[in-house]
């Protein structure tokens, strides 16, 4: 069992089960065995209308969702609010995105052999896509990654942080309750031995991590061969002061840049 705990005083939240190296392939099956059916994928109309259910069940459990940000992760709860806005917001982006997702006519008939011919481009779901993601924003993270992949039409496998598997926990929970269908989005709670197969099997379509550079680039080196990628790293943002600055409206800012959440944030200065 994982127990999760307060990042405030180490209080135990709750206990929830680990999983191995079989449950990981099972989620991988389950995830290929969806992609590979072509009548089993979830056509355009039907994923925008998930996404603006799981918007408005989100909206209704601010509150809950806000708590539970602020527990495992640490932030208070007034920028955890801000969290959960920001991940609703990113929610009905992608649901909005999902209409603007078009192809283009290439021009024919510039040849006699392309005469009466007709080209075009046509965009389809990448396949399957598996996630490692952060602690520092658990539940906005979790969003940028499994949301885009439903709203692309693609079957989604999320590995959260270890620290703060709840939010993930939580959205899992309302992208079933509005409907997605089962095996579409798996959360996997487990160790990172465990997980390396979301990085090296060969049935994972494209990989998503956002985390340490350091974990990141090693990660990038395990992908199976045709298996693309988006690595988003933390990193420490230097700021250039010239002399003629107004301190007085600037120091502020440092601050807020260095000190902001522990300085747990992918820009920090």
């Amino acid at each position: 069992m994982l127990k999760v705990t307060s990042p405030y005083d180490l209080s135990l939240i709750k206990e929830i089960p680990l999983v191995g190296k079989a449950e990981v392939e099972k989620a991988l099956a389950t995830a290929s065995a969806l992609f590979q059916d072509q009548s089993k994928w979830i056509p355009a109309h039907e994923r925008i209308a998930i996404l603006h259910r799981v918007a408005t069940i989100m909206e209704n459990q601010i509150d809950e969702l806000t708590k539970t940000a602020a527990q495992e992760g640490g932030k208070p709860l007034v920028d955890s609010k801000i969290e959960v806005l920001r991940a609703i917001n990113g929610v009905q982006i992608a649901a909005e995105h999902i209409g603007q997702l078009k192809g283009e006519q290439i021009p024919m008939g510039l040849t006699k052999a392309s005469e009466n011919r007709l080209g075009f481009t046509t965009r389809e779901p990448i396949g399957i896509v598996s996630s490692i993601s952060a602690f520092n924003h658990p539940l906005n993270l979790i969003v940028h990654q499994v949301i885009t992949a439903i709203a692309a039409g693609c079957p989604v496998i999320i590995k959260p942080a270890l620290t703060t598997p709840l939010s993930c926990l939580a959205l899992v929970n309302i992208l079933k309750e509005a409907g997605l269908p089962d095996g579409w989005c798996q959360a996997i709670i487990c160790e990172n031995e465990a997980a390396e197969q979301l990085v090296t099997d060969s049935r994972v379509n494209y990989f998503s991590f956002i985390g340490s550079s350091k974990v990141g680039w090693y990660l990038k080196s395990k992908l199976s061969p045709g298996t693309r990628c988006a690595l988003e790293h933390g990193g420490a943002a230097p700021v250039i002061v010239e002399k003629d600055a107004d301190f007085t409206e600037m120091l502020p800012s440092l601050l807020k840049g260095g000190f902001y959440h522990a300085g747990q944030v992918c820009v920090s200065v």
